[in-house]
């Protein structure tokens, strides 16, 4: 059969490169093209489109780059026409997939959408996209269920995906210090600094992570460098402050962290299933906040907060996101801290509520078999 599959960002081009790599375990003879980034495309999907070609996160920053996402829409669709794919799958990136599913939608196509948008946080009234245009739909955390029943849709939890690929990782992982020699560091116990995968979200998160590296000279500060961003904005914001960047090793600096200061996002759950409290961050524009303040439903950002339903971590946000609260929230975590064994023990329970492995194989299975038998 042929898929076309559409990520936005880093963490959809992971999940759905475990999703391209059981489609093909599952139907050998798959045609799969996509818009995603390099794992898609080394699990053997056509990539068309990488996502650092589409990111754009915020409302100022999608306004001032109108005519390029209308283009880029205007290509999606024409290569979707092209290819007709027996299901169009979405995987979350909410601004541009639910356009691209209305239009499949309209096309006879079938949709299928992996990892729902977050409509249960802010702008509720866009469900009703999913209930128009979307044949089946996946979601990844056990409380979105009562949210779509209460609108009528229905949704199906068969796991969260990045629980297998952190225990694909620790399989394959060495020792905890011979990850600490190949990522260069010292006897010195380290603070993870997890600042983001967009630009946007890097130029305004970090500056402060990295404020706080003066205060704890006996800890060694670390980010998490991507790839895919400039490794001079890293040294720009460092400056000669006490930090390390490491690129495309952000599980190896989980696995030997004492603790994290992490953007929120998916990284905060990747932080939790590798047993690092963490205090996460936040910062946009002004403009953007001013405006998301207005319409965002939910009491936390932080996935660990939101699956625990209560303030597991702690989030600094906005103009709370400022040197002194950094400082007195590290010193709770690290491991002399009074916090650091309670959020482990949250930890724990959280991972009880996600379940277990085989996320991603489950729900190709499902995929396949819905489309042979409807």
């Amino acid at each position: 059969m042929k898929y076309f599959i559409i990520a936005g960002e880093p963490s959809g081009d992971l999940h759905g490169s475990n999703l391209v790599k059981h489609l093909f375990m599952a139907d050998p003879a798959a045609d799969i093209s996509c818009w995603g980034g390099d794992l898609m495309k080394e699990a053997g999907g056509r990539l068309l489109k990488h996502y650092r070609e589409t990111a754009y996160m915020g409302v100022w920053e999608v306004l001032v780059h109108a005519p390029s996402i209308r283009a880029n829409f205007n290509e999606c669709y024409r290569q979707i026409d092209e290819f007709s794919p027996d299901v169009v799958i979405l995987i979350d990136y909410p601004g541009f997939n639910l356009r691209v599913a209305r239009h499949a939608k309209k096309s006879g196509l079938k949709v299928f959408y992996y990892i729902s948008p977050k409509f249960w946080a802010w702008n509720e009234g866009r469900v009703r996209h999913i209930r128009d245009y979307v044949d089946r739909l996946y979601i990844i955390f056990p409380f979105e269920t009562e949210f779509f029943d209460r609108h009528g849709i229905k949704s199906y939890f068969l796991g969260n995906p990045l629980i297998d690929q952190v225990e694909r990782w620790k399989q394959k992982a060495g020792d905890v210090e011979e990850t600490r020699a190949s990522l260069g560091l010292d006897e010195k116990p380290v603070i993870a600094l997890l600042s983001g995968s967009r630009m946007q979200e890097v130029s305004k998160i970090l500056p402060a992570m990295v404020s706080v590296a003066g205060s704890l000279p006996d800890y060694r500060f670390v980010v998490a460098g991507m790839d895919h961003l400039p490794a001079r904005m890293y040294d720009t914001i460092i400056g000669d402050l006490p930090v390390k960047v490491v690129f495309n090793r952000t599980y190896d600096l989980l696995s030997v962290a004492e603790a994290a200061l992490v953007t929120s996002g998916t990284a905060t759950l990747e932080a939790a299933l590798f047993d690092v409290p963490q205090v996460v961050c936040y910062r946009t524009s002004p403009f953007t906040y001013h405006i998301a303040k207005r319409f965002i439903k939910v009491r936390f950002l932080s996935l660990v907060n939101l699956i625990m339903d209560r303030a597991v971590v702690k989030e600094l946000i906005q103009d709370d996101l400022k040197q002194v609260n950094l400082h007195r929230e590290l010193q709770a975590i690290i491991k002399s801290g009074y916090g650091h064994e309670r959020i482990k023990s949250d930890y724990r329970l959280l991972r009880r509520i996600l379940g277990g492995s085989g996320a991603s194989a489950r729900v190709a299975a499902d995929m396949i078999d819905n489309l042979i038998n409807s």
